[in-house]
């Protein structure tokens, strides 16, 4: 196994509106890669806004599983899945933000 840059650990930050609501309280929410622990999705976020001068505390992942979705046509029903992904919830040190979450 090859050894996973910051930008392949960390995917994209999840927009939700739970989400946007707990970054006030230094909360922040990301979708990762399926085989990052948690040590390196420290380091990644750390790396990736060292800019914005950011220490994480605490990192809790978890993995949403797969949802089957139903949809009727003219022609019958048709059964899908949605796709498993991994996120994280990383909480920074009091007084610190990401400056990307703040404008949206």
């Amino acid at each position: 196994m090859s050894a996973l840059t910051a930008p392949e650990i960390i995917l994209r930050p999840v927009i939700s509106e739970k989400s946007i609501t707990e970054s006030s309280r230094g909360k922040y929410t990301f979708a990762v890669h399926n085989d990052a622990n948690k040590i390196q999705i420290k380091a990644a976020v750390e790396e990736l806004y060292k800019k914005d001068g950011v220490t994480v505390v605490s990192v809790n992942v978890l993995t949403t599983k797969a949802k089957e979705k139903r949809r009727g046509t003219r022609r019958g029903r048709i059964v899908g899945h949605t796709t498993p992904w991994r996120k994280a919830i990383v909480t920074l040190a009091p007084g610190q933000k990401i400056e990307f979450f703040e404008g949206v």
